[in-house]
């Protein structure tokens, strides 16, 4: 069987710096030896290396005093501090309104935008720093809402808006360079690199676990790092720069110790009932464990305070569990003082040892204690996935980037500092037009996508890329301005139907533009203005359809007798809506029926006896023996220079004209208009005009009911 190589790691925190060896064996991890070797100055600060030197110097004692043991060592799986890490939650939406459906290809650049939304608030937070001098580690979709609801998949979708929502992470390159320049310098090669409370996350909660809601707690000597894990994923980091050191202070200032005696009693507390002290004067003194915890419960009460408010601040509430690991965890009676903080039961809140890593193996000589948790998980997660780094070229210009996982070529686009939105090809500029008095947006085509190529070839944004990598990135065309007609506008002409005199018509929209009759047909552009009308009124329904003629009907019937206006009521037009009698003005809609009847015909002799007018006189006579009227004109009617009959029928607005005749009485000489009178031819002498038996001439005034004749 081939021999398997070594693992060796390093953890590399405030108070010191713990190597370690192990070998994986079918999937078994033995821990083959372990060395440990505190910093002689404050070389550390806060997990962040500041005395590059100094650190350097640490690791090279602890690489040699492996090697005499286990031979050459020249590579190390080390650990970026999980103190330097940031999160940032970002939300971007989009409009899709016009969009037919969201390719992969949206949703990615959408949730790579979000990314970048993050990275810019990041560098907002932080104004000494730019955002292209952290790495994003990774993101995690939060959420993809659709119109506002959360939805599952945003892919093949249709709506108004598409929003997601991301949580990024980010590491300051600073904390990287530094921490390859303090192994280079002790002759190492960074073999794999993976971050701290990513590497106790790893080997404690397994991705099964963290859809819970738990907080990772790692106290070391300087600082105490968090890692809350829920939905799936690590959702935030922090740190506090209190951890075991205050412990290690309360005791040094209680009793009078020096900071190597009272690091020595602390660690003391967590396996001995009655401590051992001697003070700077060289008392000794037995002081019972419990004496010791009670003098310092103001200094443990402020770690777990400090924790405890940490993890409200990262996480909003409690969550449903809490790990401890590292040295500073055995700090006496700190899970419980956490957990009643917290409001949590005793036992959610637990150190966590290296017995509670699985499939690993230890030999005796080595504690199982929780400070090795870290070490032993850098070990692990460096070498089941390590991180490397990469350099890709995005235009020509070179690019590296911390491979925290499969990187893309978005990953790359990001890095290399293009603004996600900008490579999007812009949306065709909008038309501003009225219509019917209400102002309307018109977007244009949205922009295309990016052209993407990889060594050449057409590729994605989840293309994945190798190093060296060739990329070319191009901005996608910009969208062009939209083309509509007005017909498109209005999806198409609005029709109303109705009814008139029991006959259905269809009435179209009259439509204008700018003021102007205009078509469907006709193409809209940049504030035009847009109108669309019905006939609101009867009367304006007539207008429209034409019928000139009907409107005539509809109006007031009068007649000029004379220069004077004559209004006759009874003989004019009625209008109909829905069976009712109503106006010209009245209004007009959807299936109403209307109908219009016209007046009854108004005859010259009927005006006359309205108006009463004598257009004839008359007397009734006898002519031998038999009734006789007589009758006569008194009166003529005129109209456009023509007499009137009295049959004739009068017209909405006719003007006329009357011309009076003789009022004489009638006179004996009138009978002979109204009688067929035989003249005998022969045998006949003369005549005599006879009035009621009086002969009398032919200018003799007649009365009613005279009795007439005329003898031969």
């Amino acid at each position: 069987m081939q021999e398997q190589p070594l693992i060796f790691s390093l953890d590399i925190g405030t108070r010191s710096v713990v190597g370690l060896i192990m070998k994986n064996i079918d999937g078994i991890y033995h821990i083959i030896d372990n060395e440990t070797i505190e910093h002689v100055e404050r070389s550390m600060v806060d997990g962040q290396i500041h005395d590059v030197l100094s650190v350097s110097n640490v690791i090279a004692q602890i690489k040699n005093r492996l090697e005499k043991k286990h031979g050459p060592l020249s590579k190390v799986c080390v650990a970026a501090a999980g103190r330097a890490l940031k999160t940032e939650r970002a939300k971007v939406s989009i409009d899709i309104k016009r969009k037919p459906i969201i390719l992969k290809e949206d949703i990615l650049h959408l949730e790579l935008s979000a990314v970048q939304q993050a990275q810019f608030a990041l560098a907002s937070k932080y104004m000494e720093e730019k955002s292209q001098h952290y790495y994003c580690v990774g993101y995690s979709v939060m959420h993809y809402q659709l119109d506002g609801e959360d939805i599952g998949n945003l892919l093949d979708q249709q709506g108004e808006e598409a929003s997601v929502e991301i949580i990024a992470t980010f590491l300051p390159k600073i904390v990287v360079e530094s921490l390859l320049s303090a192994l280079q310098r002790a002759g190492l090669e960074m073999e794999a690199l993976t971050l701290e409370p990513i590497a106790a996350i790893n080997v404690l909660i397994p991705p099964s676990m963290r859809r819970l809601n738990v907080a990772l707690v790692d106290i070391g000597a300087g600082t105490s790092d968090i890692a809350i894990t829920d939905e799936g994923t690590v959702v935030a980091y922090g740190m506090v720069p209190v951890a075991g050191d205050e412990i290690t202070e309360a005791l040094s200032d209680e009793f009078l110790l020096d900071f190597p005696l009272a690091e020595k009693a602390k660690r003391d507390l967590h396996t001995q009932e009655m401590i051992t002290i001697e003070d700077i004067l060289g008392f000794e003194t037995d002081v019972p464990r419990q004496d010791v915890i009670d003098r310092i419960s103001e200094s443990i009460n402020r770690l777990a305070y400090s924790i405890c408010q940490e993890i409200l601040r990262l996480n909003k509430k409690s969550p449903k569990a809490i790990m401890l690991v590292g040295g500073g965890s055995l700090t006496p009676e700190l899970p419980l003082r956490i957990a009643n903080m917290l409001e949590l039961p005793e036992n959610r809140v637990a150190i966590r040892g290296i017995d509670a890593i699985r499939n690993i193996q230890l030999p005796d000589h080595i504690l199982k204690g929780p400070e090795l948790v870290t070490p032993i998980g850098i070990a692990i997660a460096s070498n089941q996935s390590p991180v490397q780094y990469l350099t890709i070229y995005v235009n020509e210009r070179p690019v590296r980037l911390f491979d925290m996982k499969q990187l893309t070529v978005g990953d790359c686009i990001l890095a290399a500092g293009y603004n996600m939105k900008k490579l999007y090809g812009k949306p065709g500029m909008a038309l501003m037009i009225t219509l019917n008095g209400r102002k309307v947006t018109i977007p244009g085509d949205y922009g295309k996508a990016p052209v993407l190529k990889q060594n050449g070839e057409t590729c994605t944004l989840d293309s994945n890329v190798r190093n060296g990598d060739q990329l070319i990135v191009e901005k996608g065309e910009d969208g062009s301005p939209p083309s509509i007609t007005i017909g498109e506008l209005l999806d198409e002409p609005p029709i109303k139907q109705m009814s008139l005199n029991q006959q259905t018509i269809e009435i179209r929209a009259s439509i204008y533009k700018n003021s102007l009759l205009a078509s469907g047909n006709d193409l809209v552009h940049d504030h035009d203005q847009i109108d669309y009308h019905f006939p609101e009124t009867i009367e304006q329904l007539l207008h429209f359809l034409e019928l000139n003629e009907w409107l005539q009907i509809m109006k007031d019937f009068t007649v000029q007798l004379n220069g004077r206006k004559i209004t006759l009521p009874s003989y004019q037009g009625k209008i109909f809506k829905n069976g009712k009698v109503v106006s010209a003005t009245t209004s007009v809609d959807y299936h109403d029926e209307i109908e219009i009847k016209d007046g009854q015909p108004l005859l010259l002799k009927d005006f006359a006896e309205l108006q009463q007018l004598e257009l004839t006189s008359s007397m009734t006579v006898f002519f031998r023996g038999e009734q006789l009227t007589l009758t006569r004109e008194n009166m003529k009617v005129m109209k456009d220079g023509q007499p009137v009959e009295h049959s004739d029928v009068i017209n909405n607005g006719d003007s006329l004209q009357t011309i009076l005749h003789s009022t004489s009485p009638f006179i004996f000489q009138d009978l002979f208009r109204f009688i067929d009178l035989q003249i005998p031819t022969h045998g006949i002498s003369g005549f005599k005009l006879l009035r009621n038996e009086r002969e009398v001439g032919f200018d003799e005034n007649l009365t009613p009911g005279d009795y007439l004749d005329i003898v031969f």
